[in-house]
C-alpha cells in the first residue's frame, strides 16, 4: 500500500470512528426558535392578522374574466363589513396560487384592501413552478387591471395598484409597460421580483434587468431580504438605481 493510500485509509477509519455529532453536526443541531416556536402565530400565518394594527375579517369570493377563449379564474379577498376599500391587483409568481401564496392577498385584505388575485396558470393549464415563460400570460395579467377596476367596489376609482412577488414582478412589469396599463396604475409593489425575462441567457439574468424597468412611470416599492441570492438582487439594485436617477 502506498503512502497516499495508507493516509486515505486512515482518514476513512478516523471518520467512521468519530462520534455522530463530529461526522455531521447539522444532524443534531437544534435551534432555540425550533423548540419554543415563539415566532409562530396562528392569526398571522393562517389569517394574515397582525398583532398591533387594526385588522379586518376577510371574506373571499370566486370570479373570473376572459381573454378570448381562455377563462382566467380569480379570487377576490375583501374586508367584511361596511366601508370603501381600495381595490388592488395581486399577481402571483412561479408557485401559482396555493395555500402559501394566498397568504399575501389575505394579509393585504386584512389591512383594508380589496384584492383581486387572478390564477394565471390555471386558466391555461400550466403546472406550478414553470420554467418557460408563456407570453400569453402577459395579456392575462394586463386584463386583471381592467377587471379590478370594473368591480362595484372600484366605483369612482380611476387607478389601481399592483402587488406581486418573484416572477409575478415580471408579469406586472410586462402588463404595465408592454401592455400599456400604466395609465390605470397608481403604484407598483413587489417582493423579490424577477426583473428579467425568465428565458434570458444567464449573463443577462445576473448582470442586467429587463428594459421595461426603465419605462416605468409609476411609484415603485421593492422588498427583498438581505440574505437573498446575490444573482437575483443584483439586477434589482441596478434597476432601482436607474429609477432613482430618473
Amino acid at each position: 500500500m502506498t503512502k497516499i493510500k495508507r493516509c486515505a485509509f486512515a482518514l476513512c477509519l478516523s471518520l467512521l470512528a468519530a462520534p455522530a455529532a463530529a461526522q455531521a453536526p447539522w444532524v443534531t443541531t437544534q435551534f432555540p426558535q425550533d423548540k419554543s416556536k415563539w415566532w409562530w402565530d396562528d392569526a398571522w400565518w393562517e389569517r394574515g392578522a397582525m398583532p398591533v394594527p387594526a385588522n379586518h375579517a376577510v371574506a373571499t369570493r370566486k370570479s373570473s374574466y376572459r381573454n378570448g377563449e381562455v377563462e382566467v379564474p380569480v379570487e377576490i379577498h375583501a374586508p367584511k363589513g361596511a366601508g370603501r376599500f381600495p381595490v388592488v391587483v395581486f399577481l402571483h409568481g412561479r408557485r401559482g396560487i396555493d395555500p402559501l401564496t394566498r397568504l399575501v392577498p389575505l394579509r393585504l385584505a386584512a389591512r383594508g384592501f380589496t384584492v383581486v388575485a387572478p390564477d394565471l396558470y390555471s386558466g391555461r393549464f400550466i403546472e406550478a413552478f414553470p420554467i418557460r415563460h408563456d407570453p400569453a400570460l402577459e395579456d392575462d395579467a394586463a386584463l386583471a387591471f381592467d377587471f379590478a377596476l370594473s368591480l362595484p367596489e372600484a366605483r369612482g376609482q380611476a387607478r389601481t395598484c399592483v402587488v406581486s412577488h418573484t416572477r409575478g414582478g415580471y408579469y406586472s412589469l410586462k402588463a404595465l409597460v408592454t401592455k400599456k396599463r400604466q395609465a390605470k396604475t397608481a403604484c407598483y409593489v413587489s417582493y423579490y421580483p424577477h426583473w428579467q425575462h425568465p428565458e434570458a441567457p444567464e449573463p443577462m439574468q445576473v448582470y442586467q434587468y429587463a428594459p421595461e424597468v426603465d419605462a416605468l412611470q409609476v411609484p415603485v416599492l421593492v422588498f427583498f431580504g438581505e440574505h437573498e441570492q446575490t444573482q437575483r438582487y443584483r439586477p434589482i439594485l441596478a434597476g432601482i438605481e436607474s429609477l432613482q436617477k430618473k
